[in-house]
């Protein structure tokens, strides 16, 4: 994971280990200005589901892509974490370029969507069937601060899902994938493409490979000696048998 701090000229914060606390107390692996954030505001862990954020006891309200958290939430690469003035953009530590994606039959590709996830879009979901496109003179608008303009476009290419951007060159406001500015990239399932405000996801399941299937063992069928025990304590078992067999015989024997 990669922190960023967009409009800033404060150096990007890399980070390798399961556990990152936040907060303005020296402390903290990262750390922010005292009237931003509480001593121990907040830490991000990985678990099974992902990245998960912890607000911790006595800390201000945090938001991640604007909307507030109380207590926990899931993140992901392309999240943008507010704490007080203080804005985290947390980006991929790979870039998107280079990417290969499996070609997808077209018949399937009506089961792809876009996802608006934060934003004035928020809620929508997006059939991108051949060809979508956002922006000026797309299906919808994408608002941006300062009266900006950009446009996405996302289609398919030899059986690939695609991005493709356009914006003015010096715009604050670049399209990004998983956090990583780019202009032109092979879409895959759970990326989540932002600028702005705006956060989208890529929903494709059938892109996503096919989970593996494994067959269950045959039941083991059970023989009369497995349900009476190891063989060393049926062997056990018909000694004492006869050893006591042998007893009673004796006393009869002594009897008459």
């Amino acid at each position: 994971m990669r922190i960023e701090f967009p409009h800033s000229t404060r150096a990007g914060f890399p980070w390798k280990q399961a556990l990152l606390r936040i907060g303005s107390d020296p402390d903290n692996d990262l750390i922010l200005a005292g009237g931003q954030s509480a001593p121990h505001h907040l830490r991000i862990r990985i678990d099974a589901r992902g990245w998960v954020l912890d607000v911790l006891p006595d800390a201000t309200r945090v938001y991640v892509n604007a909307r507030p958290v109380r207590e926990r939430a899931i993140l992901r690469s392309g999240d943008m974490l507010s704490v007080g003035d203080c804005r985290m953009l947390l980006c991929a530590d790979e870039a998107p370029e280079g990417r290969a994606s499996p070609d997808m039959p077209e018949q399937e590709r009506c089961t792809v969507a876009l996802r608006a996830v934060a934003g004035p879009l928020s809620g929508q979901v997006l059939p991108l069937c051949d060809r979508l496109e956002l922006g000026p003179y797309g299906r919808l608008p994408l608002d941006l601060p300062q009266g900006e303009n950009a446009a996405l476009v996302i289609f398919w290419r030899d059986g690939q899902l695609r991005l493709e951007t356009e914006q003015l060159l010096d715009s604050r406001y670049s399209v990004r994938v998983n956090g990583v500015a780019t202009q032109q990239t092979v879409l895959l399932p759970g990326d989540q493409i932002g600028i702005g405000m705006h956060r989208f996801l890529i929903d494709a399941p059938g892109l996503e490979p096919e989970p593996e299937i494994v067959m269950p063992e045959p039941p083991h069928e059970l023989l009369p000696e497995d349900a009476a025990g190891p063989r060393g304590e049926v062997w056990w078992l018909i000694a004492t048998a006869a050893v006591l067999a042998l007893g009673i015989a004796l006393l009869l024997l002594i009897h008459f």
